[in-house]
């Protein structure tokens, strides 16, 4: 009989090595090799539920059957996954530690044990602790199965005598299965658990959660391979010094992609915002100096934000170039083109940057706005509350148009903005609103705006 062998294994690319070594010579991290026990005849996996024999047909004789959707009785919860829950499918959500991941999944599941069965699997937290919670929530508890498990084989044996139409697992990476001998949450222990429940999943057409820990990094822990097996991925974001919580959809198969949903941290849980961009405007007495707002598109959703800047005088050798919710790279980019092509010189000044909110902006229509934020900074001339900048800088100085252009002036138009400098593609043929919108073909006439606009503040 052929013995079990012992093997190194990389915890970030699940790369083998006969022996340990400091640094993965597949991907090039250090210090993830972890000894393994691999069984030379592996115990199969639990197969308890009907699976049907493949068989290869053309796909004109495919018939399509419309997505059957439930909701999950969260709006912002069924905005990020495209319109709700959708039968048979595989969704992670991922999240620092304390950001509500678990405290989200149990008012939704909760509320939807009242119209299916739903199981909730606790790998991390007792029944006794996941029942004061639903308590002290206020949440309905009569009819919610619960299962403190770590063994994928008996879940999965457990689901399939109870039949839930929704089954969460909090999380995966406590989940171990006998086809693997590794330590919990190893690569290969978080893949093969993660492979089980995706396949149940499928083939019993039940929606599977799975809570996911993030690296200190902010990725998921686990091997990458995780976030290709299942449908959809969600990020739970958020400063922890911070009420408010964004979810976002980085991966789905039944929606759209940067999807956000927006939520408020209460004593009673997570509450939706029903009016997210009025929780990232600051409504000052007067207009103040390095504060613009934009207009950014997260899915198919548009949002107002304030974007805010700090230039001061540089004391050091190199200038600090500081960005929160908003990329590094794109600044030092933006500022050499505001010097290339504007005169305007930041290599003595130290250029702070900051998305009000805690939300993090990853879209080029905020170029403009940043840049106009740092030349108010600079000049100390603030722009009036009731305007709205958006728009792409390209390295020719030129402004280009972004999607969603007339979608971002209705929401502007709604909150009661009255001018916007924009892109002259995104400029609308008609009247929105009161909105009198000032287009720039070039960073120099979008400069031009903005000194008209600040003088009449300081008139």
């Amino acid at each position: 009989m052929a013995k079990a062998k012992n093997v190194h294994t990389c915890q970030s690319c699940d790369a083998q090595y006969p022996k340990w070594a400091g640094q993965c010579l597949s991907c090039g991290a250090w210090n993830t090799l972890i000894e393994e026990t691999i069984q030379a005849t592996p115990t199969p996996r639990y197969q308890g539920y009907a699976i049907s024999e493949p068989a290869i047909t053309s796909m004109a004789n495919v018939t399509l059957h419309e997505e059957a959707r439930s909701s999950s009785t969260l709006k912002e919860l069924d905005r990020v996954l495209g319109g709700g829950l959708v039968m048979g499918s595989a969704v992670l959500i991922g999240g620092d530690p304390g950001i509500g991941k678990s405290t989200l999944l149990l008012q939704a599941v909760c509320n939807l044990s009242l119209q299916m069965p739903v199981l909730y699997v606790t790998g991390e937290e007792s029944l006794q602790q996941v029942t004061l919670r639903a308590r002290r929530l206020g949440l309905p508890e009569k009819n919610l199965l619960l299962l403190a498990d770590t063994q994928v084989e008996r879940i999965l044996k457990l689901a399939h005598q109870e039949k839930p139409r929704i089954l969460v697992v909090d999380s995966i990476q406590t989940m171990h299965t006998d086809v693997s001998q590794s330590a919990p949450g190893s690569v290969g222990q978080v893949r093969e658990s993660a492979a089980q429940l995706v396949t149940f999943a499928k083939q019993t057409d039940t929606t599977v959660f799975l809570v996911g820990h993030v690296t200190k990094e902010g990725t998921l822990a686990g091997p990458r391979v995780l976030e290709h097996m299942v449908d959809t991925v969600l990020y739970f974001e958020g400063e922890q010094d911070s009420r408010y919580r964004v979810i976002r959809a980085v991966k789905n198969r039944f929606g759209a992609v940067n999807e956000l949903g927006i939520f408020a941290m209460t004593d009673k849980g997570l509450r939706e915002v029903s009016n997210p961009s009025a929780i990232f405007l600051s409504r000052y007495e007067k207009p103040v100096s390095g504060s613009v707002i934009m207009a950014t598109q997260e899915g198919s959703r548009p949002l107002l934000v304030e974007v805010q800047a700090l230039v001061d005088q540089s004391h050091m050798g190199n200038p600090r170039r500081v960005c929160v919710g908003l990329e590094s790279p794109r600044l030092a980019m933006l500022l050499a083109v505001l010097h290339r092509h504007a005169g305007i010189t930041t290599y003595d000044q130290d250029v702070f940057v900051n998305a009000v909110g805690g939300v993090r902006i990853t879209e080029t229509g905020a170029d403009l706005a940043l840049l106009l934020a740092v030349l108010s900074s600079m000049r100390n001339r603030p722009l009036p509350s009731e305007v709205l900048v958006f728009g792409e800088v390209g390295l020719a100085g030129e402004i280009r148009p972004v999607q969603a252009g007339q979608e971002r002036l209705r929401e502007a138009a709604k909150h009661g903005f009255k001018k916007a400098i924009v892109p002259h593609g995104n400029a609308p043929k008609g009247n929105i609103g009161e909105l009198e919108i000032y287009s720039a073909h070039t960073l120099n006439e979008a400069v031009e705006h903005f000194k008209n606009f600040s003088e009449m503040v300081t008139a």
